[in-house]
């Protein structure tokens, strides 16, 4: 008997215990699942990186090829422009070649020009000669200014002929060169859009040397990035994560690419707190919605015990008011009679006391200095003389509160009854009654053994008891009144292990 009394001393030390296990496995299978996602995400995050920085250089080979090519370009432009000036050059010397001179050569290099578009004119703009070119000088003889228009990109070039007289030549960029150029013009646009629409989904930002104009993006807002505030945060924020990428192309003189950690690794980096958050908030909904259920399921396990309960003790009860009315009737000791009155009326109420339990009782207007008094008056017939009782409120003073009478009265005899056996059945007990503006405080204070504070909470909990003929219900059903029948609080106030416990029940006025 004293083992089973024991283990159920121990049952909430066994469950607090379990619970500190459990806790610190679940610590356990929290940092292990966090340190392996981190793990993960910086692996994630060191091949995006990887990605990044192949890109860069990748952005970085294809702008020095970019600008190889229109160096290449511009070294052709040059070479056309040398070739028109050993045209001109030959055709001066082959105007100005006597009869003995030999001017197959002049005439060799005139001839030999097969991709440059020339016109040659006179001093009146007269079209002497032609090369190259769509129209024939027959049906074309002067050089008007819709043709100045088309051969105005490069100068003319002028052939000496006399000190008064002088021959023109107007050409143009070559077939193969024009050509060329849209191909550079589509391979720097190509650049550009490479860049934005980087494949390392990478935020890019190009702008001008003085990084105050956009030439193009990717991956940015749309609708902030011409607003120059944001633009100038932007490339703050970029300027911080990486070092711009400086390049010079052909038309668009030096530029500056921007870019930072694509938004895939932006998130990467917080995902392991989120993790975290929905782990928590998980535990979380899942321990309330335990807690809630298994609440529902002591609520209905103590309104079905106190019900039946107050069943089983009603038809003995009967029976035992109807044997004193009996032995009354038999001309019994009328102190025996009375006396056997007060424990039948006492289960009475005991019974009474179990089917509100069971139900939801009603609250009327009650004098609580009145039922605190009668409360003491009660008990103190039946504890040790050697127990002295300080109430801090006279018993004519008047406080109404909405009490169920029997129910209250019931908390009140269990917290006293607790006092007594704290006390070994030898202290004082005082009840102070504090009225406030909305409440009214209850202080039950006793001179006993204490209360650890870790046990604060356990003590209300069904079951747990220090007592080796108690099953720990007093406490909880005395919680259970306050708070869930007259919508109060009770909890220890104070305790100190060695002196004395202090309760106080909190009720609304």
């Amino acid at each position: 008997m004293k083992k089973s009394i024991l283990s159920r001393y121990d049952i909430y030390n066994r469950k607090r215990h379990w619970k500190i296990l459990l806790f610190l496995f679940a610590i356990v299978i929290i940092a292990f699942s966090l340190w392996y996602s981190n793990v993960l995400v910086k692996k994630i995050a060191r091949d995006e990186r990887m990605k990044i920085h192949t890109w860069a250089n990748a952005l970085q080979t294809r702008a020095r090829l970019v600008n190889s090519t229109q160096k290449f370009f511009t070294q052709i432009q040059e070479d056309e422009r040398n070739k028109v000036e050993l045209y001109a050059e030959a055709q001066r010397r082959f105007a100005k070649a006597g009869l003995n001179e030999d001017a197959t050569f002049y005439l060799k290099i005139i001839e030999n020009n097969k991709t440059i578009p020339v016109i040659l004119t006179d001093m009146q703009g007269n079209i002497t000669g032609q090369a190259n070119i769509v129209f024939s000088s027959d049906t074309v003889s002067v050089i008007d200014d819709q043709l100045k228009k088309e051969f105005s990109k490069y100068p003319r070039v002028e052939i000496p002929l006399s000190k008064t007289d002088s021959n023109y030549i107007y050409y143009q960029d070559s077939k193969l060169f024009t050509e060329m150029q849209v191909v550079l013009n589509n391979l720097v646009n190509a650049f550009f859009s490479e860049v934005v629409n980087n494949s390392a989904s990478v935020p890019v930002l190009v702008t001008d040397s003085a990084r105050t104009q956009a030439l193009a993006y990717g991956q940015i807002d749309t609708l902030q990035i011409h607003d120059s505030a944001y633009l100038q945060r932007l490339i703050h924020a970029m300027s911080e994560a990486n070092d711009p990428i400086e390049i010079s192309i052909a038309g668009q003189g030096k530029t500056l690419i921007f870019y930072k950690d694509s938004y895939v690794l932006t998130q990467l980096r917080y995902f392991p707190y989120i993790q975290l958050a929905i782990i928590g908030i998980f535990l979380l909904v899942a321990y309330l919605l335990f807690s809630t259920a298994r609440r529902s399921e002591q609520n209905q396990v103590w309104a079905g015990l106190a019900k039946e309960t107050a069943h089983q003790l009603g038809t003995p009860l009967s029976s035992m008011m109807a044997w004193v009315d009996y032995l009354e009737a038999k001309d019994i000791d009328s102190e025996t009679i009375e006396e056997l009155r007060k424990d039948v009326n006492r289960l009475s109420t005991i019974t009474d006391r179990f089917s509100k339990i069971g139900s939801n009782p009603s609250l009327v207007p009650e004098n609580l200095i009145s039922v605190i008094y009668s409360s003491v008056s009660y008990l103190k017939t039946r504890t040790s003389q050697k127990i002295t009782y300080s109430i801090n409120l006279p018993p004519d003073y008047s406080l109404v509160l909405p009490l169920n009478l029997q129910l209250f009265e019931w908390v009140i005899e269990n917290l006293v009854k607790n006092a007594v056996d704290a006390m070994t059945r030898q202290g004082k007990i005082t009840i102070d009654i504090i009225e406030e503006e909305h409440v009214v405080n209850i202080d039950i204070a006793d001179t006993g053994k204490g209360i650890p504070r870790n046990m604060f909470r356990t003590i209300f909990n069904p079951g747990y008891t220090s007592k080796q003929r108690g099953w720990g219900l007093g406490l909880s059903l005395s919680k259970r009144i306050i708070n869930e029948y007259h919508k109060g609080r009770i909890f220890v106030k104070s305790s100190t292990v060695g002196k004395g416990t202090t309760f106080r029940i909190v009720l609304k006025k």
